[in-house]
């Protein structure tokens, strides 16, 4: 990156209404994160989404939205599994298109069993790579047809080659690696995965979307960043070195009303603005 990145934010519907002049200020990447239960379906949030159209008038950024996730295994080889998977991200591709967006985040499969017992189950990542092309080919298919890229978030992930085994395998251009900094963190910290940054250079130009937030390596926290021991200089360097430019967006579970405050502690250290 030749210039400081842009900082964008993970918000939901209250909290862009109360930040929304300082995120139009520099059009900053928006993530909506009301989308993201396994407890709605289709015009269950009709008038959210209307809503939105109104709220993002003349709003000159990129936005996304975090998918469904929880119970939502993308590495299940049940085909019963499989199908609720695909349901509820295909519900969610559709409220992309609604929307605008053009980006979904999905969580990652992999964690640290299936690290440590590689050689214990010698087929059971190509089978892992299997079910979760299967269960994407659709949503995938959807997506291409939208422009809306689906990025591939780590979360228990203690080896971060395996994300990216797995676009590759599945060869769209709308399949990147996304990395959270938090969740990266913790797994250094409890599954001795290798540090935030490697996990971005093991990426490299297969990553499109970081998700930036601090932790302690214990947990995942989502605080502020500088409230935890995430190496932040080492963070910001090492998405410089690479040839990607990934969207860039504060994920913090609480006070989101400080993020301008983060921000610019983060550009008074030269990070970003």
């Amino acid at each position: 990156m030749s210039t400081l990145p842009i900082l964008g934010a993970a918000l939901s519907y209250k909290d862009v209404v109360s930040l929304k002049d300082w995120i139009f200020e520099k059009n900053r990447t928006l993530e909506l994160q009301d989308f993201s239960r396994v407890d709605v379906l289709d015009d269950d949030q009709d008038a959210l989404i209307d809503a939105y159209a109104q709220l993002l008038d003349g709003f000159g950024g990129v936005f996304g939205i975090h998918g469904p996730f929880l119970g939502l295994d993308l590495g299940s080889p049940d085909p019963l599994v499989q199908n609720v998977v695909m349901v509820r991200l295909l519900d969610a591709i559709n409220k992309c298109e609604r929307l605008g967006a053009t980006h979904m985040v999905v969580h990652s499969p992999f964690n640290m069993f299936h690290t440590l017992n590689s050689m214990t189950f010698p087929s059971m990542r190509d089978e892992m790579i299997e079910a979760a092309a299967n269960t994407l080919a659709p949503v995938l298919n959807r997506a291409e047809q939208i422009g809306c890229c689906l990025m591939l978030e780590n979360v228990a992930d203690s080896d971060p080659s395996l994300r990216n085994s797995l676009v590759k395998a599945i060869k769209s251009p709308m399949l990147k690696v996304s990395i959270d900094t938090g969740h990266a963190h913790f797994a250094h910290g409890q599954f001795k995965a290798p540090p935030v940054a490697d996990f971005i250079y093991t990426a490299g130009s297969l990553l499109g979307h970081v998700h930036l937030q601090d932790a302690d390596g214990y947990a995942d926290r989502h605080w502020h960043p500088g409230e935890g021991t995430v190496p932040w200089g080492g963070v910001f360097k090492a998405l410089a070195d690479i040839s990607a430019t990934p969207r860039l967006i504060l994920e913090v579970r609480d006070r989101k009303e400080q993020l301008p405050q983060t921000v610019a502690r983060l550009q008074s250290l030269g990070l970003a603005q």
